[in-house]
């Protein structure tokens, strides 16, 4: 006959607890593949473990990063591409019309409304989302930032007052970071008073609506953001290190990026000069919107009965040379522009690889600081198990019940 106490209830209860613990332990070693739970098991190896997964989940935060924004890239690219390629298109179409006007009207009337077509295709090309934002909006990617009005009519001529010509209008429409209201800009491409020389001209004054348009110092401002991240590529420390991966339209269409935008600017503040926007309104007048409009309202003065210059087949054939030439020349901009987003879109692709070996290495790195061992480990589950198993076993041998355990 056998007499339990209290004190050897207590005393079995907390072994059996700790070898509990201990199979907990060892369970919990196998499915996570660490080492140690707490800092407390091995304070160096715990905090240089946490050290490297700082390291790592920076690394898988910037690879993660980087595929939104090569995507995005890859969108700007493509849409660089179609626009040389509309702009190459549109320039065959521009020396058909050159022979077009000894086989009818017709036929060059077809040519004017293929080139709105283009124009406009251009102009949807500029407005082209990738998930829910706009890639050519700059630092605005909420903003719808292109619209393109085509007007080919003539001024009244009963009407002094009337100074309508006809022109294709741009308007950029764009919200400036800290800002709330759409600061809206409109370019007007057309010929001037004397017929000679086509060109871009910001508009000035109220809009339709009557809110102020935007002046040159906001087109700038415009064209000048950027949008530099920290994806693996360049110092966080040196911010021109860093990629530029925002471009805005007008830095498409211009073939001026944000950097030859500052750079200008930069020393016309410093010198009192105004080369940034001349050099933005020349570049603007050879931008393929403007080519492309160039020769349509060059059809259209040639093909209307209300323009002065109808069919008058040597003016024609004159701006229509002049285009094809200028044409060539903004394809190669195009291109450079194209080709500026390939090199970016491939700097992208080399940080990536480059990402990846890092998060191979980390983690490598992290399994020999922090890594459990997967057949001791197993060994160890094993002995504690038994061992669990034996003090049941114990147990239940200790506390079998007796008269005495019902006897005060």
């Amino acid at each position: 006959m056998r007499i339990t106490t209290n004190a050897t209830y207590r005393k079995y209860t907390s072994s059996v607890n700790d070898v509990h613990s201990k199979l907990i332990k060892s369970f919990n070693k196998i499915s996570s593949g660490a080492a140690y739970e707490t800092a407390a098991d091995n304070p160096l190896a715990y905090y240089t473990g946490k050290k490297i997964d700082d390291q790592y989940l920076d690394t898988v935060s910037k690879n993660t990063l980087l595929t939104d924004v090569k995507n995005r890239l890859y969108q700007q690219e493509l849409g660089a591409r179609d626009i040389q390629d509309v702009l190459s298109k549109a320039k065959k179409q521009v020396q058909y019309a050159r022979t077009a006007t000894t086989t009818g009207e017709h036929d060059i009337q077809t040519i004017k409304e293929d080139l709105i077509q283009k124009v406009r295709t251009i102009a949807n090309d500029l407005n082209t989302q990738y998930q829910d934002f706009y890639i050519y909006g700059g630092n605005d990617v909420k903003t719808t930032p292109f619209d393109l009005n085509v007007g080919l009519s003539y001024a009244d001529p009963n009407d002094p007052t009337d100074t309508t010509k006809p022109n294709v209008t741009l308007t950029y429409r764009h919200t400036f970071p800290g800002e709330t209201n759409v600061t809206e800009f409109q370019i007007q491409f057309a010929y001037d008073d004397t017929g000679e020389n086509f060109e871009a001209t910001l508009l000035t004054g109220k809009d339709a609506d009557g809110n102020d348009l935007g002046k040159m110092d906001d087109l700038i401002r415009a064209m000048s953001e950027q949008g530099r991240i920290d994806i693996g590529y360049g110092s966080i420390s040196n911010r021109d290190t860093l990629l530029d991966t925002y471009t805005g339209g007008l830095n498409i269409l211009t073939g001026l990026n944000s950097d030859a935008v500052r750079s200008l600017n930069e020393g016309d503040q410093a010198n009192g000069t105004t080369n940034a926007s001349d050099r933005i309104m020349e570049a603007l007048s050879q931008s393929p919107i403007a080519l492309v409009s160039k020769a349509i309202i060059s059809i259209n003065d040639y093909n209307s009965e209300s323009s002065p210059s109808n069919g008058d087949k040597d003016l024609l054939d004159g701006r229509l040379a002049a285009t094809i030439d200028e044409m060539t020349v903004t394809e190669h901009t195009i291109s450079t522009a194209y080709s500026d987003l390939g090199n970016k879109y491939l700097l992208l692709e080399e940080t990536g690889k480059k990402l990846d070996s890092v998060e191979d290495s980390l983690m490598e790195q992290y399994k020999d600081v922090l890594g459990a061992d997967p057949y001791a480990s197993v060994m160890e589950m094993f002995t504690n198990q038994y061992a669990y198993n034996a003090a049941l076993q114990v147990g239940s041998k200790l506390m079998t019940s007796s008269l005495f355990d019902f006897v005060r």
